[in-house]
């Protein structure tokens, strides 16, 4: 019988406000939310995990130390984000330079919020997208700016990344990304329009825009975009969940709340979207957030989010 695996992403506030923290706060063993975290995971227990708010170092020393935490994930990458990486010039415009919104990504440092991935079998060579312009991805819609930034700006604000994962009966190719958040910005709608496009990549990407189509696919992160409420621009994501390509095993499912801001409610901004041949054997939300969620969650505004597929597809 085939075997079954579990690809999890999860948005969990790994993240601190300078490098090195939080490697600082995964060996001191006395913060109670990476615990709830911890718990969390190892309550669904994934063969796959994609972390998209984990800060990024050098050696990987803090996404070895997360790792021997939840237990037997040998295999990990990561790669340096957008996130913090300077971009020598005003981007935000507000006359101030070396700020978080004048990186390629928002970010307090270099590697501030990167991608993790942990996994259960062996990674193989990673095609990295995060250093792809965004004047050149195709379609690319991009807000009034200067010739300097258009040349410069990177379309990722943190990482777009398809990583191979050996499973014992064959590959799965994991499309990993964490996209800006369609706010803080004005009426140029520069989030907003990046948002759209970090999502849309990925078609491009299924299109064969950069190479072969990547076969026996999993779509996982944080894009940051409900289809049906909030900001950013949602038919953007309509359409991708419409893409017959890929099976949306957790339709109109919340996978974040911000007890912060409860006017804006529960909201879908993490997938897990399989390719449409695999077999889908179950999916969930780790907290469930119902319609009526009204509480903080220990672990954070994020849910797990989680799909158990069955075997490698014929």
């Amino acid at each position: 019988m085939a075997e079954s695996y579990t690809v999890a992403s999860f948005a969990a506030p790994l993240s601190r406000r300078g490098p090195g923290l939080l490697l600082r706060d995964l060996t001191r063993g006395e913060d109670p939310q990476i615990q709830a975290i911890v718990n969390e995971i190892l309550s669904v227990q994934p063969d796959i995990l994609v972390l998209t708010d984990f800060d990024y170092d050098l050696d990987g020393v803090a996404m070895n130390a997360f790792a021997a935490l939840i237990g037997n994930y040998p295999y990990q990458f990561a790669a340096r984000p957008n996130a913090g990486l300077p971009t020598g010039f005003d981007a935000d415009g507000n006359g101030r330079l070396g700020e978080a919104r004048d990186a390629q990504g928002y970010g307090e440092f270099a590697g501030d919020g990167g991608i993790a991935i942990l996994s259960r079998f062996p990674i193989g060579d990673v095609t990295d997208l995060t250093a792809l312009l965004w004047k050149d991805m195709p379609g690319a819609v991009l807000p009034p700016m200067s010739e300097l930034q258009r040349d410069s700006q990177r379309l990722s604000s943190t990482n777009h990344l398809i990583v191979p994962i050996e499973l014992p009966d064959g590959a799965l190719n994991l499309l990993a990304f964490a996209a800006t958040p369609p706010v803080f910005d004005g009426p140029e709608d520069r989030n907003g329009l990046r948002n759209r496009d970090e999502l849309r990549l990925w078609t491009h990407v299924l299109n064969g825009a950069f190479g072969p189509s990547p076969a026996s696919f999993v779509v996982a992160g944080n894009a940051n975009l409900d289809p049906y409420a909030g900001n950013g621009h949602r038919d953007a994501m309509v359409q991708f969940l419409a893409d017959p390509r890929l099976q949306d095993p957790l339709p109109q499912q919340a996978t974040a709340y911000w007890s912060s801001r409860p006017e804006l409610g529960p909201l879908r901004v993490s997938y897990v979207l399989p390719a449409a041949e695999w077999v889908v054997m179950d999916a969930g939300v780790t907290p469930s957030i119902g319609s009526q969620h009204n509480h903080p969650m220990p672990a954070g505004p994020h849910a797990l989010v989680w799909v158990k597929i069955r075997g490698h597809p014929s």
